[in-house]
């Protein structure tokens, strides 16, 4: 470990505008603010459907996309010092970007979001901050404790109300959104903690993950993902958010066979290879619930 941060210091010093621009990439963690953004982008087309206003639309997204920017950008300049003594190759440690630079840049990103938020309605403004306070707080102690399964849960509600507010269409069906959207939360926050649980738990941290061990956090996923499908198909059934007979059942169906496959990968999770490829399926059976079950519901 400390000759990678030798390594680190020798980059630091003799960095190229390239490398720069991989680390300050690297930093934003973009494929998983991908994954928020895709889901962003869907919950505000559905919510403004068929009358798009594109302008808002892009507000929405862009808003959106320099929050999460931030919260990503912050958690590694939060996490310089445990990611230069564990196995991770992230940006700061490996010297491609300085703490100084990205504590500057995460600054500098919630202020881009807040000038794009000006231009929505306030109730999106309000979520949003509310949403950034959970990822600070998730970022700056929460993140090393159980309470970080608490954060995930409360926030990850808030992506589909901030759509639908930014676009100024709030339904009633976002109401019983949140007790689904809470359950995702913490699988999505067991599921991406899994390829960092050893580091974590060699340094102390008790993340919601390192408390509930390696296996049964991996269950945990399928077992809250096939928790959040039973509420949608018993409101379904109980005619208090229907969905189209011609969704319904391709909907349970690819949802109950991408859920098995959790169950599958699972058994393997000891394997630190087959981690994010997990983080990713758990990631992607999520946002097919949630978007899946709101094109059924609102289409």
């Amino acid at each position: 470990m400390e000759s990678e941060r030798i390594v680190g210091m020798e980059i630091s010093k003799r960095r190229s505008p390239t490398a720069i621009l991989r680390g300050l990439f690297l930093l934003t963690h973009p494929l998983p603010v991908f994954f928020h953004l895709v889901a962003v982008t869907l919950l505000a087309v559905l919510a403004a459907w068929p009358s798009i206003a594109w302008r808002t639309l892009t507000l929405v997204v862009l808003a959106h996309a320099f929050m999460q920017f931030a919260i990503a950008i912050l958690n590694d300049y939060c996490d310089r010092r445990q990611d230069a003594h564990s196995r991770k190759s992230k940006p700061i440690p490996l010297g491609l970007v300085r703490p100084r630079e990205a504590l500057v840049l995460g600054v500098m990103c919630i202020l881009v979001m807040l000038l794009f938020l000006l231009f929505l309605p306030l109730l999106a403004l309000l979520i949003s901050l509310l949403y950034l306070a959970f990822g600070l707080a998730y970022d700056f102690g929460l993140k090393g404790t159980p309470w970080s399964g608490i954060v995930f849960a409360l926030a990850i509600p808030l992506i589909p109300l901030y759509a639908f507010a930014g676009m100024q269409h709030v339904s009633p069906l976002l109401y019983w959104l949140v007790p689904v959207a809470a359950l995702l939360g913490i699988a999505l926050n067991l599921a991406n903690s899994l390829p960092d649980i050893e580091d974590d738990a060699r340094q102390g941290a008790r993340t919601l993950a390192v408390t509930l061990g390696l296996r049964i956090s991996a269950l945990a996923c399928p077992a809250l993902t096939l928790l959040a499908l039973f509420i949608i198909v018993l409101l379904s059934l109980t005619h208090i958010i229907p969905l189209q007979a011609t969704l319904f059942w391709p909907f349970i169906v690819i949802l109950l066979i991408l859920a098995t496959l959790q169950f599958i990968m699972s058994a393997s999770i000891r394997n630190e290879q087959r981690r994010k490829p997990y983080f990713y399926l758990v990631v992607m059976t999520s946002l097919l619930l949630a978007a899946g079950w709101l094109i059924g519901a609102l289409l």
